[in-house]
């Protein structure tokens, strides 16, 4: 009975893995195996890989938006143009859907370019006059 209640014992504690030996028992002729490793499910690894991928996400997307910072501003640029024409038009397209509104604007245009043709286009000294306006317009924008 005395065998029965044995105690299993650390041999080398200075091991990571410590041996396993029976207390009392000549252990010098017994091969010694390290403790079997605990076997790691697949989800348990999928869970920690999946865990080490999300500490670590925050540094990957800062490195990403720092790399590549003026393409992604690019790029959000001409999205942001897209979306905004897109909106214009489908309000335009909305507009001219009203009975009235459409022939209105029509004729506010028409009209308008009847007066800028008489304004400044029939003769020389007009013609100076817009062109010296737009120079001094060019002047301003790009500040020569």
């Amino acid at each position: 009975m005395a065998t029965e209640q044995q105690q299993l014992e650390p041999i080398n504690n200075t091991s990571p893995q410590a041996t396993l030996a029976l207390e009392g028992t000549d252990t010098a002729n017994l091969p010694k195996l390290p403790p079997a490793p605990e076997v790691e499910s697949q989800w348990q690894r999928i869970s920690r890989q999946t865990s080490e991928f999300l500490a670590q996400l925050p540094e990957y997307l800062s490195r990403f938006f720092s790399d590549y910072k003026q393409p992604l501003l690019t790029i959000a640029l001409i999205l942001a143009a897209i979306v905004t024409v897109r909106i214009v038009l489908a309000v335009l397209d909305a507009i001219n859907d009203i009975p009235l509104l459409s022939p209105t604007f029509e004729l506010v245009g028409i009209s308008y370019a009847a007066w800028f043709t008489f304004r400044y286009l029939l003769k020389a000294s007009t013609r100076q006059e817009l062109s010296e306006e737009i120079q001094l317009l060019k002047k301003q924008i790009v500040g020569e």
